[in-house]
This record gives C-alpha cells, structure tokens and sequence, in this order.
C-alpha cells in the first residue's frame, strides 16, 4: 500500500509554512539583511562631501548597492539548513515538482528579505543624511551653511 498523493498547493503550502515557522524561531536571521542595509544606508552618506546635490545625485545608487548587497547576505540562508539536514534530497523525492517547491522557499524567503528590504527602503531615503537634516532643523548651524 502506498502513501496517499498529495496535491502540489498543499505540498507548497506546507513547506511554505514550514519555513516561515523556522524562520520566525530564528528572527536574528531575518533581521540581519535589515540591519546590514540600515547600516549602509546610514553611513554612506558620512563618507562623502555634505552637498545636498551630491546626495540626492548618489542616493539612489546607494540605496540599490545597500538592498542588493543585503539580499546576497541573505542568500546563504535560503537552502543552507535543508542541504545540511536533507530536506532538499526528501523534496526532489517526494514526487512533486521540484522546481515548484523551491519556488515556494523562495517566496518566503523574498517575503522575510526581499520585502523588508523594499518597504524599508523608502524610509532609508527619506531619512537622508545628517547634515541634510541638520540643515532643515537648525539652518543657523555653522556646519550647516552652504560654502
């Protein structure tokens, strides 16, 4: 007697559940992309000259090279604990679309980085730099006079 076949929308639904249940055990993992972007974000406008043109010129740059280096962060985390453990052997051979699982853990995982990353990202502009800010909350600031 064999194992009942299960439909591939509940297989995708519970490994998506699985690994939103995983993820959320361990939230350091998921929030460490986030730290990392708000970190660049915040400190690459430190490093240039305090020109709100060469800002805004560069900012969008910046933001792009913050989100796309904090995804790769989170990309080892992805398919690294089910390689370990052989849970992606058990999914190629459980006789369901491999393609469509992997799909799936790759939705959740765009859900737990990707958009994080794309809500927080207007937020990290519109932050702007400090003197910017300086600028707009104390004007007479001898820092915050153009030259």
């Amino acid at each position: 007697m064999s194992a009942p076949q299960v439909a591939f929308r509940t297989a995708a639904a519970l490994l998506m559940g699985r690994d939103l249940r995983l993820a959320l055990r361990r939230a350091g993992d998921s929030l460490l992309p986030l730290g990392f972007f708000l970190v660049i974000t915040t400190l690459f406008p430190l490093a240039l000259d305090p020109a709100l043109s060469l800002l805004r010129d560069i900012a969008p740059a910046a933001l792009w090279v913050g989100a796309l280096l904090s995804s790769l962060l989170a990309l080892d985390l992805l398919f690294r604990d089910d390689s370990q453990d052989g849970a992606l052997e058990q999914l190629a051979l459980c006789g369901q679309p491999f393609a469509g699982l992997l799909l799936a853990k790759t939705a959740v995982h765009w859900l737990l980085t990707g958009l994080p990353l794309v809500l927080m990202a207007p937020l990290a502009a519109t932050a702007g730099h400090p003197m910017v800010q300086c600028r707009v909350f104390w004007p007479r600031c001898c820092w915050a006079r153009s030259p």
